[in-house]
């Protein structure tokens, strides 16, 4: 199964270096029958793309408890046993999978990555986001500006250049 694990730059490092995403478990985002049935007009490209988008938001959030990281998104996507993932979602996340099991390098097909000119408005959602999770419209807004830019995309073997 297709997961799309949220991360920051400081953790591609740590995954990176460790050659494994983990340890378990971990919250990751998937295309799952909760997101199929929320979106059900939807094709597959356009469920995984939900997925990211929701890993995404995932990623803005440790970016907005770690203030003095490099503000930018990270996803990681990654293929998994479909033993190992465990449907979470919710109305409000139905794409929420919990991974039982650290996830080996080999695994990791891309990472999506924001492009620097992202930084000031991925900055400033994350700065944001206790706010809007308290009710504040205007900081939903800002939260949801970063969204968008659109996430680039990494081959594995590109991804230590970001490092």
């Amino acid at each position: 199964m297709r997961v799309y694990l949220p991360s920051t730059l400081a953790d591609l490092a740590r995954v990176h270096r460790d050659r494994e995403a983990g340890p378990a478990p971990m919250i990751g985002y998937a295309v799952t029958p909760a997101l199929r049935e929320w979106y059900s007009a939807a094709d597959i490209e356009e469920l995984e793309y939900a997925a990211m988008t929701a890993a995404a938001r995932a990623s803005l959030r440790l970016l907005s408890v770690d203030p003095e990281g490099a503000p930018r998104r990270v996803v990681l996507a990654a293929e998994v046993p479909d033993a190992s993932v465990r449907p979470l979602g919710d109305e409000d996340e139905p794409a929420r999978v919990e991974i039982t099991a650290a996830v080996p390098w080999k695994k990791i097909a891309s990472g999506h990555v924001d492009d620097a000119e992202a930084e000031a408005d991925v900055r400033a959602a994350a700065r944001a986001v206790p706010a809007a999770d308290a009710g504040d419209d205007d900081a939903s807004f800002t939260v949801d500006g970063a969204e968008g830019h659109e996430l680039l995309w990494y081959a594995t073997q590109e991804l230590r250049d970001l490092l």
